[in-house]
């Protein structure tokens, strides 16, 4: 398993790179995800989280939609939205900070699983939800930079977030 990278962190900021190689290294790092989200009471991880600029998330929402498990999505690209919710958004990255996050309230998706098998879905809900703010981690983008500028200046002022994150 591997440590959380925190806010600040260059890694959580750096382009990451295509998968490109499906094989047994990958299961063994998508399996190693789950375990370090499952450990730190995550729903769901990007690899940048845990220092990999590498173009893969993990998402387990099984505690809110029994239908749902764990779940590999290797090379995302959200290629269609729909609607609008505000919801309150967490990170692993930046603990105590919990703020309203305005996103569309479905997507289509167009990714891998970890066996490089292609798929392209729909979601709503807490799945969109979720994807969503783990797509944007492969994409360097936290959650914090979709907030007011105001919040964000209160959340430096309380030094919850560093001034240059």
């Amino acid at each position: 398993m591997q440590r959380i990278r925190f806010i600040g962190d260059p890694v959580l900021r750096r382009e990451t790179k295509e998968v490109t190689i499906f094989d047994d290294d990958l299961k063994l790092f998508v399996k190693n995800m789950i375990k370090t989200m499952h450990r730190e009471d995550g729903i769901g991880l990007a690899a940048p989280q845990i220092g990999h600029s590498r173009k893969i998330l993990v998402v387990d929402i099984s505690g809110m939609e029994e239908t749902e498990k764990p779940r590999a999505f290797i090379n995302p690209t959200i290629v269609d939205s729909w609607g609008e919710s505000v919801v309150e958004e967490g990170c692993l990255s930046i603990p105590d900070v919990r703020e309203e996050v305005t996103r569309p309230e479905g997507i289509e998706v167009k990714y891998q699983n970890e066996n490089g098998e292609n798929h392209q879905n729909r979601f709503d809900g807490w799945m969109a939800r979720v994807l969503q703010h783990e797509i944007d981690h492969v994409n360097g983008v936290l959650f914090v930079d979709l907030i007011s500028p105001i919040k964000r200046k209160l959340l430096t002022e309380q030094k919850l977030i560093p001034n240059k994150y």
